[in-house]
């Protein structure tokens, strides 16, 4: 089966009745987990983005008390698999904002965990990868925030 484009898509859902959109947004929530998470971001999240960040620090906080740092092998695979939560979560949000403050918490995160990441080649690019993302996507804020983010980057040591 071939997927229709979002344009076809936006004048059927147009044309639905309101049950009618909430049995096809049910039955979407129940082939993915994504998909759930985002409906649940959509409905409950969306409109206190401040909450919508901290949950996900608490998260993030909860996902690094779990690498097993026996080696950096593991280390590394925890690490990768925190950044596309991350990830995940910056794409429900849409908000340069959103993804700027949880990238720069990642990052400090990432510098001031232990064993240091300074000692392994893959974990240090992953932290400059990151902050070289941090300071393209700062240039589309405004310039006060710009200002707080940067101070903020400045305290970072990759």
């Amino acid at each position: 089966m071939k997927a229709v484009t979002a344009k076809e898509l936006k004048n059927e859902l147009a044309n639905a009745s309101q049950s009618e959109l909430i049995a096809l947004c049910l039955r979407l929530s129940r082939f993915k987990k994504e998909n759930k998470e985002l409906l649940t971001y959509l409905l409950f999240e969306a409109s206190y983005e401040e909450g919508f960040v901290q949950s996900v620090k608490e998260e993030i906080d909860a996902q690094f008390e779990l690498i097993n740092t026996k080696t950096y092998y593991f280390i590394k695979k925890s690490v990768r698999k925190i950044l596309r939560m991350i990830k995940k979560y910056i794409r429900y949000s849409n908000s340069k904002e959103t993804e700027i403050e949880l990238l720069l918490y990642f990052c400090q995160k990432l510098t001031a965990f232990k064993p240091s990441i300074n000692k392994n080649t893959v974990l240090k690019n992953i932290c400059i990868r990151e902050i070289a993302s941090i300071e393209k996507k700062l240039t589309a804020l405004h310039e006060d925030l710009q200002y707080d983010y940067r101070l903020a980057l400045e305290e970072l040591h990759c």
